[in-house]
This record gives C-alpha cells, sequence and structure tokens, in this order.
C-alpha cells in the first residue's frame, strides 16, 4: 500500500523558493532543503527525485505565482501608468523588505544556472515572455488612452521595462539604495511618455 503524503507539497514548495532563492542552487545543501522544508530526506527523494527536480518545480511555482498577479493587476487597471508605477513600487518595497530575499528568485537562477542548464534556460525565457506580455498589454492601453506617447512598438517599450526590472534586480542584490532605484523608476515612467 502506498504511503499517504504526510505534509502539503504547496507548503514545501513555497519554503523550497525562500530557501533557494535565499542561499542558491549551488549553496543549498541536501541537509538544508531537509532542514527548512521540515520533511524527511526520503520524503524529499521519493515526492521530488533530486535536488535539480525540486528546484525546477520550485522555480515554476515562483512563475506561475508572479505571472498570475503581474497579468492580473494589468488586466484588471483602467490606468496603464498607474498600473505600471505600481508594478516599479512593489519592485522598490520588496528591494528593501527584509523578509524577501534581495533580488529576484528568476534573476537570480539565470545569472547562476540558465548559462550552462538548458531547462533552466527554457524557464527564465518564458518568465521574461510572461512579463513582456504583461507589459506590453500595458503599454498598448497606455498608447490606446493617450498616456504614452513613445512611438516605439507595445513591444519594443515591454522589452525595455522587463530588461529594466532584471537590472534593478540584480542592482537591488548588489545593495543599491532605494534613492537610486526611485529615480530609475522616474525614469522609465518619463520615457513611455
Amino acid at each position: 500500500m502506498a504511503r499517504v503524503k504526510e505534509f502539503d507539497e504547496d507548503v514545501v514548495l513555497d519554503k523550497a523558493v525562500a530557501l533557494f532563492w535565499t542561499k542558491g542552487y549551488n549553496g543549498t545543501s541536501a541537509q538544508d532543503l531537509v532542514d527548512h522544508l521540515g520533511i524527511s530526506r526520503s520524503s524529499l527523494y521519493g515526492t521530488y527525485g533530486d535536488k535539480h527536480t525540486l528546484f525546477l518545480k520550485a522555480l515554476q511555482r515562483y512563475r506561475e505565482k508572479n505571472s498570475a498577479a503581474f497579468l492580473k493587476l494589468v488586466k484588471a487597471s483602467d490606468n496603464a501608468g498607474e498600473s505600471i508605477k505600481k508594478i516599479f513600487k512593489t519592485l522598490v518595497d520588496e528591494s528593501f523588505d527584509q523578509e524577501i530575499p534581495k533580488g529576484c528568485f528568476m534573476v537570480n537562477s539565470s545569472v547562476e544556472l540558465a548559462p550552462h542548464d538548458i531547462e533552466i534556460a527554457e524557464m527564465v525565457k518564458g518568465d521574461a515572455k510572461d512579463a513582456e506580455t504583461a507589459l506590453g498589454i500595458a503599454v498598448q492601453k497606455g498608447k490606446d488612452s493617450g498616456q504614452f506617447s513613445n512611438p516605439a512598438s507595445a513591444q519594443s517599450l515591454a522589452r525595455f521595462l522587463f530588461n529594466n526590472i532584471s537590472g534593478m534586480r540584480v542592482a537591488a542584490r548588489a545593495g543599491v539604495n532605494r534613492e537610486v532605484l526611485n529615480d530609475i523608476v522616474k525614469n522609465l515612467l518619463y520615457a513611455l511618455k
């Protein structure tokens, strides 16, 4: 008879996201996983197979949660400028929240692993596409409403915004202060007009 899982897989994946986000893939040991996730080594390997598979599932969970929130915000807003401003304000606030690791789990993973891990690279590309799609919707709404007059295409501007999100996340990880990030946001919003 198969054993019943004695843990909530969503809770474990959320804990794995937090651990990998803080320590990185290479900095996280099997013992770290057992200690932090609160499950036995046999449950860990019985459920996920190996550290790499658990990492992929954690990264996918992070992607799904963030992409869904991003898209929901953009689609629900009638004010494109305010929705983009809110996205960047949240990014800045998270960069100085002591409960949230600095940087971005996806960006950190792209730097640490994507150059030599095809599965991670594909997930990073997919995440970038999700973000660019959401930003493209917001920019197009702004163009349609007359808020934004930058002549570049919505897709091009979405890529510009996403590239700046990635850069700001790396800068936050490196320790820049809030004033620097707020200055970047102010200029990004100005560039759309």
